[in-house]
């Protein structure tokens, strides 16, 4: 059945651990999932999760500490002694998650959990892990993994597998390496029990040489995410510049970058300039979206400015037009913006230069803009709006559709090229860019009409 956490539930469970109620709590969470105990203490007050946390067994506790949300898990850690991060959280997890969690404390803490791990070879990892620059393949990368060298025998294969895999949750591939673990290739569960003819066999008999795809430790997550969903992987080796095998990239890690790129991208279109949550003080929130708002703000005087340099009091039915002419440029930008950097998140943009770009987006503009600017001359008619205010309008809206068509197309485009994410270029940028030219043109477009064409009849009707 799915988990629902409900405010009946939650104040329940408050009251539990208010009143020390362990059995209790034991009792309803043994049987829930990692993510839905996470769940309840995304919900608590810092020191009602810390009191949950520590009533869990150590393993179940270090799942739980995966599946928070990244401020609550700071903010546990930071409850937590150096020892009970090393011995209940760091030593009942992955080399990769436990560099994550890690990478949030203070270098001084960092150093004390490390010197308290009993397992040497998992702190040299850890250590390991953490001198890679975050969000490459190497601050992704676990270094548990399965490997087998070419000239080992059957046997002498499943003897290392099985010490390999007590640490693996899950073996994905097997993969064979020289002496110097240099890759080779990979070798199936299946081949390695069934096609040998003996305990005696190779390995270098039974593996195949292929094409294995890979990614170097410094590598782009993003790069990364978009290698194994174009080949349907669910596990990648990680390379290093000898081309030796130091680590491996599974799914589930994927699956947390696209999240993260996700709602990255979501808060920049949104126009909020930081990662930050609901949860967040007033202070950080209040920083992440005050930068866009004094933009935005910035176009708006801009707006007011250009309509008092074209005075509007001269002809004051223009008005009448004026959000539809600002809204529909802003939009057409958006949706422009869109397409593109969607293009570039899959690299299917990098199939057609910039100028065939704007030659498609051109055609598509003009096709928009003379259905929307038809439509727009027609029902300004049939409302009996005068006739120059309707050829103004209309003249205005066919422009700024075909210029917010391409200003979309163009600006996430640049943005990429100098290295700016391009998903800036969907949010309060070219919305606010497209309503200031929007009104310049159709301002610009009345007064031609004003100064050549007052004397056209009042309407067609």
């Amino acid at each position: 059945m799915q988990f629902e956490l409900t405010k009946e539930l939650l104040a329940d469970l408050r009251k539990w651990i208010g009143d020390g109620k362990d059995t209790s709590l034991h009792e309803f969470t043994k049987d829930l999932h990692p993510a839905d105990i996470a769940e309840i203490m995304n919900a608590l007050r810092i020191d009602e999760g810390v009191y949950l946390y520590r009533i869990l067994d150590e393993e179940r506790a270090a799942e739980v500490m995966l599946e928070l949300d990244e401020d609550v898990q700071e903010q546990i850690l930071s409850n937590l002694t150096s020892r009970e991060i090393a011995e209940e959280l760091i030593e009942n997890i992955d080399s990769d998650d436990a560099a994550d969690v890690l990478s949030g404390l203070s270098e001084e803490k960092q150093e004390e959990v490390i010197a308290l791990l009993e397992d040497t070879n998992q702190a040299n990892d850890i250590k390991d892990l953490l001198t890679y620059d975050e969000g490459t393949a190497g601050a992704l990368m676990a270094v548990e993994m399965v490997k087998v060298q070419a000239q080992w025998t059957v046997a002498q294969a499943i003897r290392e597998m099985r010490k390999q895999a007590e640490d693996l949750d899950n073996i994905y591939t097997i993969y064979v390496v020289n002496d110097q673990d240099q890759l080779l290739g990979t070798l199936s569960m299946k081949t390695l029990i069934f096609a040998s003819a003996s305990m005696r066999t190779t390995i270098k008999e039974l593996y195949k040489e292929s094409k294995v795809r890979f990614v170097n430790y410094d590598t782009a997550a993003e790069e990364v995410v978009r290698v194994m969903q174009k080949y349907d992987l669910v596990v990648i080796p990680v390379l290093d510049d000898d081309e030796r095998l130091i680590g491996r990239i599974t799914i589930d890690d994927i699956v947390d970058v696209m999240q993260e790129e996700a709602d990255r991208d979501y808060q920049l279109a949104s126009g909020i300039s930081e990662d930050v949550e609901s949860s967040d003080s007033v202070w950080t929130l209040t920083r992440a979206r005050l930068p866009w708002l004094l933009i935005g703000m910035i176009g708006g005087m801009s707006s007011a400015y250009i309509i008092g340099v074209f005075d509007i009091t001269q002809n004051p039915a223009m008005a009448i037009f004026m959000p539809l002419i600002a809204a529909t440029g802003g939009n057409v930008g958006v949706q422009s913006a869109a397409l593109v950097v969607k293009a570039l998140a899959n690299q299917s943009a990098l199939d057609e230069t910039v100028w065939q770009k704007l030659v498609k987006e051109f055609g598509v503009g003009l096709l928009n803009a003379t259905v929307c600017s038809l439509i727009l001359f027609a029902a300004s008619q049939l409302f009996h709006f005068e006739l120059m205010l309707s050829l103004t309008a209309s003249i205005a809206l066919f422009s700024v559709i075909i210029f917010a068509s391409l200003s979309g197309t163009f600006i996430p485009l640049m943005l990429n090229k100098v290295k700016i994410d391009p998903a800036l270029a969907t949010g309060p940028f070219i919305t606010t860019a497209n309503d200031i030219l929007g009104l310049i043109i159709y301002f610009s477009v009345g007064h031609y009409f004003l100064s050549h064409y007052s004397n056209l009849p009042l309407s067609l009707f």
